[in-house]
């Protein structure tokens, strides 16, 4: 049997924001696992212009080390 999921809207789109700047930490730091990862499209609902954006100021923010590239990860 096959359930519909609900389509996931862009908040992005929602909130009319044309730039995602990276150093907004907590707004980019949602879009992180805690491994580090960024999560794809498909899973955060986020649209193809603003997921691109999204990775870029991500990897910005890593490199000036505003977000860790990974967190504490002891086995």
């Amino acid at each position: 049997m096959l359930r519909m999921r609900r389509k996931r809207v862009c908040q992005f789109c929602q909130t009319n924001e044309d730039h995602i700047d990276f150093k907004e930490e907590r707004k980019l730091v949602r879009f992180l696992t805690e491994q580090g990862k960024i999560i794809p499209r498909h899973t955060s609902g986020t649209c193809a212009k603003h997921q691109r954006q999204l990775a870029t100021a991500i990897k910005r923010a890593r490199h000036l080390a505003i977000i860790p590239y990974v967190t504490d990860f002891t086995r």
